[in-house]
């Protein structure tokens, strides 16, 4: 018996034609915005409401995604207990990382940042965000449901994640102790979810500094033909 897909079902488009001028106007808002986003790693331990943080996570769930799967879970900590463990075990691999796994290449290419295995803004900032992919979905009979694109789909939703937290004022910081499977263990997840990335987000602490490192230019970054 051949397999018949079901008909697709379309709606008219929910889309807002701006004036050239507005266009223009709203590009050269929005490139002055991100080019203020900093990767923060000292931080303020101020509450962050926990609206923002689910009107954050609702804008990465718009991220498109291959066949529509969606596969992510965002995973947010404001429990003190639970980011300590986190740090605890994230310091851990990190410390081997530092000190036996990384190789001198890296550890150079780091050094202009001055970053440690030690890790404190896991515990001190308000909320910890971990981004975890769904490498495959699991059907009523415990089937297993293939997953496309699922790399690039979630690696997406971080990035409209993380612009989303930038809109709304809010620092972040891009962290990924490697490996990182202990973040399944305390936070639960199932087999078929796997760590992505942990993005801790608040506010900057009082007096913050940042590495002092530019940014490509226009010319060095795009082609236009």
């Amino acid at each position: 018996m051949s397999k018949t897909a079901s008909k697709p079902s379309f709606l008219p488009l929910d889309f807002l034609r701006l004036e050239p001028e507005e266009q223009a106007r709203r590009a050269a808002e929005f490139a002055a915005l991100m080019a203020r986003r900093r990767s923060v790693r000292h931080f303020s331990s101020e509450p962050v409401p926990r609206l923002l943080i689910e009107h954050a996570i609702k804008a990465a769930a718009t991220a498109p995604s291959g066949a529509n799967q969606q596969p992510w879970t965002f995973a947010a900590v404001s429990d003190p207990a639970t980011k300590r463990a986190i740090r605890a075990a994230a310091e851990a691999e990190e410390m081997e990382n530092y000190e036996r796994r990384f190789p001198d290449e890296w550890l150079q290419a780091l050094a202009q940042f001055g970053t440690t295995w030690e890790k404190p803004f896991l515990e001190i900032c308000p909320w910890l965000i971990a981004v975890f992919r769904i490498d495959y979905g699991i059907g009523s009979s415990g089937r297993k449901i293939k997953h496309y694109y699922v790399q690039e789909s979630v690696g997406i939703a971080c990035g409209i994640l993380l612009t989303a937290l930038h809109t709304m004022g809010l620092a972040t910081l891009t962290h990924t102790p490697s490996p990182m499977g202990f973040l399944s263990s305390i936070l639960d997840r199932p087999a078929n979810e796997r760590p992505f990335l942990l993005i801790p987000v608040g506010y900057p602490a009082e007096n913050c500094l940042v590495p002092d490192i530019s940014r490509k230019p226009l010319e060095a970054v795009a082609v236009f033909r």
